[in-house]
């Protein structure tokens, strides 16, 4: 059954067209990657998808109602979340409150509660600190709890933006090249977690990857994108043998060199 649903959709800025026509369809559970050369149009794709960026034209679809025209916190609202390319923590903030900001979409007391901190505010704080903890534990890092974020090592960081997304009680999880920066350690510790996301928190999972070990061994679908336009999508298997997947990460010729 799909969850998202990506119809013909196009981003231009002036007259750079940044994705073309694309469609996507992705399957509820499933762990998708979105891979392409630098330049392909993939953080593009991800920020129409979260509201950072509207389309030029096309749809985005989860569980059928049309995503287009609401903002990034809505969007979340709706059970979308993402990490990013370039980690954005909030740096001077403990890790523990780090995860707890990702939970304000789903908190009910608002500025009156706060001001006069009432019962309702006292108890969403608590409530929020308890499950924002239980977050850290799930990806490791309880231990560090009070620590700055910029302090972190990096793989750590890359962990507590994902806790950071879980906060948000998403359906779909974005993640945007995770495992950039990581070692093999730290990389085998993601491939684990995003397994345990899907498995565990019944998480549909999309990622933009450059790692391609990693791609082609967690993937149970892949789309390749290039020069903004979608060339090819299918299995693992399917993708590390198409032609104009291996044109577009070797260029022309590639595919006829003996």
């Amino acid at each position: 059954m799909s969850i998202l649903t990506v119809k013909q959709l196009t981003k231009q800025f002036g007259g750079l067209i940044a994705n073309n026509n694309i469609d996507m369809d992705v399957q509820k559970g499933s762990i998708t990657a979105v891979i392409g050369p630098n330049g392909a149009g993939k953080t593009t794709l991800f920020n129409m998808v979260t509201g950072v960026y509207q389309p030029t034209s096309g749809d985005i679809l989860l569980n059928g109602e049309s995503l287009v025209g609401l903002k990034p916190h809505q969007v979340a609202q709706k059970g979308i979340s993402r990490t990013f390319q370039n980690i954005r923590l909030f740096r001077a903030m403990t890790v523990l409150e780090n995860v707890m900001v990702g939970m304000h979409t789903h908190l009910r007391s608002g500025l009156f509660h706060m001001i006069l901190s009432t019962p309702l505010m006292r108890k969403e704080e608590k409530e929020a600190k308890q499950e924002a903890y239980r977050l850290l534990q799930y990806v490791g890092l309880e231990s560090l709890y009070n620590e700055e974020a910029k302090n972190l090592p990096y793989g750590a960081q890359r962990k507590l933006e994902i806790a950071r997304a879980l906060a948000t009680k998403p359906k779909v999880l974005l993640l945007d090249e995770p495992a950039a920066g990581m070692n093999p350690k730290e990389t085998a510790e993601l491939t684990k977690l995003i397994y345990d996301m899907r498995e565990q928190l019944q998480l549909t999972i999309i990622l933009i990857e450059h790692d391609m070990k990693l791609v082609m061994e967690i993937s149970e679908h892949i789309i390749v994108l290039d020069h903004g336009e979608k060339i090819a999508e299918g299995t693992p298997d399917d993708i590390r043998n198409n032609e104009k997947v291996i044109e577009a990460y070797l260029g022309k010729g590639a595919t006829t060199a003996s």
